[in-house]
């Protein structure tokens, strides 16, 4: 392949590194990672509540990684309420699967940049043969997709399985129980699926530019005939 053509390609998976690396940092502050409802079972069972009547007792509730908001509402009308997970939530979230999550968030981010970093480098500079050449394009993007598909994991585990969403609507409340009555994913979560693919696709882009993958080395011919020689 022409050296412009491998400049271009080059530059096109550092600067989508680049965006991938900002994307997750913002994605990481916000609160946008799980919109949802939740249900005043509570108050429901009390007048019997059903049709229209149910949608008094279902409030709102939408969290990130570090803090988010829930609107409580129990035919009284609605009560918002701000939390943060540190330190408030620690106590009945599953804080090693939340750290993890954040720490794999930040990993994503480094090596989004360094990957960035090393891409233009390989546009505009002399590649060495080590972790700045084809080998070292190849490990960024495996470790930020890995990453990525990672912090997916965990965080919808923690979601479904540990049921994060009940928790924290059901915190600090003694007299009212909350059950979650609707819960998806919001643009946070989606992003660093959106990293995940472009770093798979940074991958496929050093293919097509003409590397060949680290582990397929051709053979060594001056070596073959070398032994052949021996044998007359």
């Amino acid at each position: 392949m022409p050296a412009q053509h491998k400049r271009l390609i080059f530059c096109t998976a550092g600067l989508l590194s680049l965006a991938c690396a900002l994307g997750a940092a913002a994605a990481v502050g916000t609160q946008l990672w799980v919109r949802g409802t939740i249900l005043c079972s509570t108050g429901a069972l009390l007048v019997n509540a059903s049709g229209p009547e149910l949608h008094k007792f279902i409030g709102h509730i939408h969290y990130g990684l570090f803090s988010g908001q829930r609107v409580r509402q129990c035919g009284l009308g609605g009560r918002a309420f701000h939390f943060s997970f540190f330190p408030d939530l620690l106590r009945i979230i599953p804080a090693s699967i939340h750290v993890s999550v954040i720490l794999f968030c930040t990993v994503l981010i480094i090596f989004a940049l360094v990957g960035a970093g090393f891409f233009m480098l390989n546009a505009f500079g002399s590649p060495y043969e080590t972790l700045q050449g084809p080998v070292g394009l190849y490990l960024w993007s495996f470790i930020s997709c890995s990453c990525g598909c990672l912090i997916m994991i965990l965080f919808s585990s923690e979601v479904k399985i540990h049921h994060l969403s009940e928790k924290i609507a059901n915190f600090k409340e003694g007299t009212f129980t909350f059950k979650s009555h609707s819960e998806q994913f919001a643009n946070s979560f989606w992003t660093i699926l959106v990293c995940s693919l472009v770093h798979f696709l940074n991958a496929l882009l050093i293919r097509i530019a003409g590397f060949e993958f680290p582990f397929s080395k051709p053979k060594d011919s001056g070596t073959i005939t070398g032994a052949v020689d021996l044998m007359y």
